[in-house]
């Protein structure tokens, strides 16, 4: 039996795995953008292997998600509430997304799909990898 101290390398796969496949991205695309191979992803998204912290660091920059998130299946802090594409983000500082709303808001249900699939695109490659 594990103690809860252990780190539970099949969930941590299991949220590689949902994250990765929410950014709509291959596992072997997803491979090259870590520069890890596609078999050694296979394997930790799996859980049959531990990652170092570097690799974890790298997968959860490319992924846009907090160590914690992918660690222990939940974040410390929530500072952004998911909404409907209409509204984006809510931040705490509202008029930082006042910009991208008011676009946001002249785009059709058509567009808004093509803006959501260029984000996807893009945001793997913004990390430091």
């Amino acid at each position: 039996m594990k103690k809860k101290s252990e780190i539970d390398n099949k969930a941590i796969g299991q949220r590689i795995r949902e994250e990765r496949e929410k950014l709509e991205l291959s596992r072997e695309k997803f491979a090259e953008i870590i520069g890890l191979s596609d078999y050694y992803v296979g394997q930790l998204e799996r859980g049959e292997r531990q990652m170092s912290l570097r690799v974890l660091f790298k997968i959860a920059r490319c992924l846009h998600v907090s160590l914690d998130y992918l660690i222990f299946g939940k974040t410390v802090h929530d500072t952004y509430q998911v909404q409907d594409a209409r509204n984006t983000y809510k931040a705490v500082e509202d008029n930082k997304y006042k910009e991208i709303n008011i676009l946001l808001d002249k785009c059709s249900p058509e567009e808004l799909e093509l803006v959501k699939k260029l984000i996807k695109t893009i945001l793997p490659y913004t990390g430091k990898n």
